[in-house]
C-alpha cells in the first residue's frame, strides 16, 4: 500500500505519466469520509479533472476505464473511491469557457 499521505502525489504523478495531460486537477477527498466503510479499510477518496487529448474518439466509459487502469491494483487498495471527470482538449475549452 502506497502511504496515505503519499497517495495524491503519486496519483497525480501516475496520470500525468499515462495521460501527458493540458489540465489535471486532484483533490483529496477522504477527510470527508471518516468513519465510512472505505476509509476504514485505509483507502482513499479522490476527485479528479484531467483533460488529454488520449481521450478523443472515447466514450466516457472508456476513458473511466483509461484512468483506472493506469492506477492499476492501487484502484483496488489504495483509492476507495475515485470521481473522475475525463475531458478532451476541445471539451474543456468549452466546459471552461
Amino acid at each position: 500500500m502506497i502511504p496515505a499521505g503519499e497517495r495524491p502525489a503519486w496519483i497525480e504523478a501516475t496520470l500525468r505519466e499515462a495521460f501527458d495531460p493540458e489540465h489535471l486537477e486532484l483533490c483529496d477527498e477522504s477527510h470527508h469520509h471518516d468513519g465510512h466503510a472505505g476509509a476504514k479499510g485505509g483507502g482513499g477518496h479522490y476527485r479528479v479533472t484531467i483533460v488529454s487529448g488520449r481521450f478523443s474518439g472515447r466514450p466516457l466509459i472508456a476513458r473511466h476505464r483509461l484512468v483506472y487502469d493506469a492506477l492499476g491494483d492501487a484502484m483496488k487498495s489504495d483509492i476507495h473511491a475515485l470521481v473522475v471527470r475525463a475531458f478532451t482538449p476541445g471539451e474543456w475549452a468549452r466546459e471552461s469557457g
